[in-house]
């Protein structure tokens, strides 16, 4: 939103988030500040202090907006697939809002949606019959796998199917020598073939934890 544009709005506390979230997609969260973010929404510092105390507030506000984008996983539902969604669910918003990686567990003022999503989570994983430990293994487990895949893939210098060539190809001239054949094995038998997009690894490792999870939890679906 232009500066010229913010001018025309009232000014509200949900508004300042929102364009606290996109100049956060923009410049990461390094570059927002209250006065970045003043000068984004064309009006003065002190302006904001009236909706938002300081820029922690901010950070609690944006992390709540980003876990309301995430549907919330169904407790009545198949417990695996509910996990699986929920994990897709979270990486495209990662995907979407990848300076929110960080942040989605730091706040200790967490809001509203961010409590409704851990506990439509964990009433998920125990109405399927995992113990309090389990559940809290399971949970750690999956989002340490989704945080973890979310940092990976946005800092990869190519993204898509069919992109890693561009990257790939140069590279290989350096392994001429022989010294590392896996790295060419890999390269020429896996990467490099037509199609090919990292992510769709995510959905390779994601069923391995839950094959793992449903074998501890005695489940057999």
């Amino acid at each position: 939103m232009s500066p010229a544009a913010s001018q025309r709005l009232p000014l509200s506390r949900d508004r300042v988030l929102e364009c606290a979230v996109a100049l956060a997609d923009e410049s990461g969260i390094a570059g927002l500040t209250i006065r970045t973010l003043a000068q984004s929404m064309g009006t003065k510092p002190m302006s904001l202090y009236y909706y938002v105390a300081n820029k922690d507030e901010i950070l609690d506000g944006i992390v709540d907006m980003v876990f309301s984008e995430i549907e919330l996983p169904a407790p009545e539902g198949n417990w695996r697939e509910q996990m699986q969604l929920r994990a897709h669910r979270m990486r495209s918003t990662l995907r979407r809002h990848p300076w929110a990686v960080g942040l989605l567990e730091s706040r200790t003022a967490p809001g509203p949606a961010t409590l409704k999503h851990h506990e439509a989570t964990l009433a998920t994983l125990r109405a399927a019959g995992f113990s309090v430990q389990l559940t809290a293994h399971a949970y750690a487990l999956l989002d340490s796998y989704i945080y973890g895949f979310a940092v990976q893939e946005a800092a990869l210098p190519f993204e898509g199917r069919d992109t890693a060539a561009e990257i790939t190809n140069p590279i290989m001239e350096r392994f001429a020598t022989g010294e590392y054949p896996r790295m060419v094995e890999i390269a020429v038998e896996h990467v490099l073939k037509p199609g090919y997009d990292f992510g769709d690894e995510f959905g390779f490792g994601l069923d391995l934890i839950l094959d793992g999870l449903s074998r501890l939890a005695g489940n057999a679906d």
